[in-house]
């Protein structure tokens, strides 16, 4: 399959950085659930802060609760920004106890269970309280939603670094996911798909250090000739 590609963000800093980029929430406590978009900040040491409507059934579980302290699951969806098949890539479950401060509740988690394309893993806690987000979490769905729509003939001649294998019966290559580490790629056939991923040479812990890094993974796609299968899918489209 090409290079051997093994960089990539722990469970843990993979856990933060959905926790930090995601925008809503699905919450279940005291047999009550509810979903809220942008209502939840995040802690430095990973604790979720929820400010909830007066109304809330959550609010009103808490109060009532003994101690004011009922246990609770917090969900997150990590969705693609680009357009692809199963725009999910992740999901994190947060378990723990809730505590009222002031209008807001706050979760104190104390377990994290972390779920995707590979499976599920159960993170440490002291591991995730420890953890920082990728520093490119924030910008990844901009990023990802420029080079999908602006520059799609980078996309294809990042191809060239996959090996045939991966891209036989490609009929379409996404920009799925970027961080520090490296940029995946989404290879779609007419009923499967697989992804392959392409690490920097050196982590990039910045915008500038992601150009930078981009466009060494470009200079050596460039170096290397465009893949039989994609060059007969671009002649079949042209014909």
């Amino acid at each position: 399959m090409g290079d051997t590609w093994t960089a990539a963000p722990s469970a843990a800093q993979r856990a933060r950085s959905v926790l930090a980029a995601a925008w809503s929430c699905a919450v279940t406590a005291q047999g009550a659930r509810e979903e809220f978009v942008g209502a939840h900040t995040v802690a430095g040491d990973g604790r979720v802060r929820l400010r909830l409507p007066g109304d809330s059934a959550l609010r009103t579980a808490a109060i009532r609760a003994p101690r004011g302290e009922p246990s609770a699951v917090l969900e997150f969806a990590d969705v693609a920004p680009v357009p692809v098949r199963r725009r999910v890539r992740a999901r994190l479950w947060l378990a723990g106890r809730f505590a009222t401060e002031g209008q807001d509740l706050v979760l104190h988690p104390t377990r994290v269970v972390l779920s995707r394309t590979s499976g599920a893993v159960v993170v440490g806690i002291e591991e995730y309280a420890s953890a920082a987000p990728d520093p490119l979490a924030l910008a990844e769905a901009h990023l990802l939603t420029h080079l999908a729509d602006a520059h799609p003939d980078a996309v294809e001649r990042l191809t060239r670094l996959v090996g045939p294998d991966s891209l036989h019966g490609a009929v379409r290559v996404r920009p799925l996911a970027v961080d520090r580490h490296g940029l995946t790629l989404r290879v779609e056939r007419a009923r499967t798909h697989g992804d392959v991923r392409l690490v920097f040479h050196a982590p990039a812990d910045d915008l500038g250090a992601l150009s930078e890094r981009m466009h060494a993974l470009l200079a050596r796609a460039s170096a290397r000739v465009c893949p039989r299968a994609l060059q007969r899918q671009r002649t079949d489209r042209d014909g």
